[in-house]
């Protein structure tokens, strides 16, 4: 694909909500506990080839504290997801450390993705985990990047 020197990128990209807004507490509520995204039709966006599985965060950290992700992409011919299989997939991903003191981290997990023998639907289900045993906070949610 070759791109003008002027092409907004939403001609390039299209983007979809993958989850609604999550949080979490460390040793509590939503911490290392799923969160299932929404079933994303790839027709919709005219089958791309390609996206990216963005999570982005923002965590209130004790200092050393850390914030890490496992996550499944997960794949289907049925819009229900039934017979899913999984198109990516990682354990734990250490993704931030709280500073000294203890900080705001904000950023984002980004998983690239090869849809070319991937299914027509999509979802992204990620687990948050907060190594502190509480006071630490994770606001959080996913969206998926297509490239056009």
């Amino acid at each position: 694909m070759t791109l003008a020197a002027r092409s907004p990128i939403s001609d390039v990209v299209s983007f979809a909500r993958a989850s609604d807004h999550a949080t979490a507490t460390a040793g509590g509520t939503g911490d290392a506990t799923q969160v299932t995204g929404q079933i994303i039709d790839r027709a919709t966006y005219g089958y791309p080839q390609s996206a990216t599985a963005v999570i982005e965060y923002k965590a209130v950290l004790a200092a050393a504290a850390t914030l890490s992700y496992a996550y499944t992409i997960e794949h289907s011919d049925a819009s229900d997801m039934s017979g899913a299989a999984t198109l990516a997939s990682a354990t734990s991903t250490l993704q931030d450390t709280g500073g000294g003191g203890g900080t705001t981290q904000r950023g984002v997990l980004a998983i690239p993705l090869n849809l070319g023998p991937a299914k027509r639907y999509l979802r992204v289900k990620f687990t948050p985990d907060l190594s502190a045993g509480s006071v630490d906070t994770l606001e959080n949610a996913a969206v998926l990047a297509f490239g056009n």
